[in-house]
């Protein structure tokens, strides 16, 4: 009996994969680079005595805002009253000899003209009023010193602004003047408040370079806007402008200090707070996709493009800020790149594989803060 051979099985390619491709979604927007940075008092005064003595009172909240003028630390007011009376004493005194020569002065002049009385006599006399003058004034000098440093006895607010707590008790004695004076307090204010940040050099060339086709005025002499997200806030609820530029780079770190200025009206941001900076880079015209069709590839981003031939392939991408739902793409794709946009998350899905692409479309999703 003759065995008939088994049929041969037919050898059939897998089937491709589908996925969903798009274009990238070609739009005029506004950039804006992010950088962090802190916070920092416009203002910031170390309170310390202009002249020594022993702290009496201390007349403020720890803590708590004060203004201009406010009262914060008495010290001991007895030794510089005495000083004021004393001096006061002393203008009385030099005001009495002033009279006494004055006096002296009219009786000499007949005695002259009649030559009962020399002239050189005559001279000493006026001379001893001239005198008696000067120590009249030198004597009100000191007088208001001796007032001024009654004065300074109270330590006021130089500045409006939130002060820190006190470093010095009642009882103790400060050192006033310009050398090794007493720290007292600190006092920064709080609104308006700026914003620090550091720029790389390849950020500023590209700022100067846009500044010079008159894209994007310098910071240095335009208050560029700014906007400024915390770090428990999703959206850059925080307006700004800058307001200053560095006249040089940081040798060590290669980057410029930027600066921006900021209201505080309801004094949530605070001197040292963390948080990220958007400064506008221009307008320019950018690619756009979704964010879910980016992909980590170890230190790069990639998204997968489909070729001719229906094949994946892994493309590079620098990826910028967040737009309208969409990710903005700095580099990497051309305006006729098929991207994939759904389908990425199957592992199949890898470069060099055959697919079988469905035309999708690239559509804003929302509208964000930075539009």
């Amino acid at each position: 009996m003759t065995s008939q051979a088994d049929p041969a099985r037919s050898q059939t390619a897998p089937p491709a994969f589908p996925v969903t491709v798009a274009t990238p979604l070609l739009k005029h927007i506004k950039t804006w680079d992010e950088y962090p940075g802190r916070f920092e008092a416009v203002a910031r005064v170390e309170l310390r005595p202009r002249v020594s003595g022993y702290v009496d009172q201390v007349n403020f909240k720890e803590g708590s805002t004060v203004k201009q003028g406010d009262l914060l630390f008495t010290l001991d007011k007895r030794p510089f009253e005495i000083a004021v009376e004393s001096a006061k004493a002393e203008v009385a005194r030099a005001k009495a000899q002033v009279d006494f020569a004055k006096a002296d002065v009219d009786r000499a002049a007949p005695l002259v003209e009649s030559k009962a009385l020399s002239e050189q006599v005559f001279e000493q006399r006026r001379s001893t009023l001239g005198v008696a003058e000067a120590q009249v004034m030198s004597a009100a000098a000191q007088l208001r010193s001796a007032q001024l440093n009654l004065e300074w006895a109270e330590v006021r607010a130089p500045i409006s602004g939130r002060i820190s707590d006190k470093k010095i008790d009642v009882g103790n004695l400060v050192l006033g003047g310009q050398v090794n004076s007493t720290l007292m307090a600190t006092i920064v204010t709080t609104d308006p408040i700026h914003f620090v940040f550091d720029a790389s050099e390849a950020d500023y060339m590209r700022y100067a370079r846009l500044n010079q086709s008159g894209v994007r005025p310098s910071s240095r002499v335009a208050a560029n806007p700014v906007r400024v997200k915390l770090a428990d806030e999703s959206e850059w609820s925080h307006e700004g402008v800058m307001d200053f530029v560095d006249n040089a780079f940081n040798q060590r770190s290669g980057t410029i200090r930027g600066r921006a200025i900021l209201s505080n009206k309801d004094d949530l941001l605070t001197p040292g707070l963390f948080a990220r900076i958007a400064l506008y880079g221009g307008d320019v015209d950018a690619f756009l996709i979704p964010d879910t069709a980016i992909i980590s590839d170890q230190a790069r981003k990639i998204v997968y493009t489909v070729n001719a031939d229906d094949v994946i392939a892994a493309t590079p991408v620098t990826l910028g800020q967040m737009y309208e739902g969409l990710r903005v793409i700095k580099a990497g794709l051309k305006a006729d790149d098929r991207v994939v946009i759904e389908g990425v998350a199957n592992p199949a899905v890898r470069p060099g594989t055959k697919v079988a692409p469905t035309n999708g479309t690239i559509k804003p999703v929302e509208k964000t803060a930075q539009n």
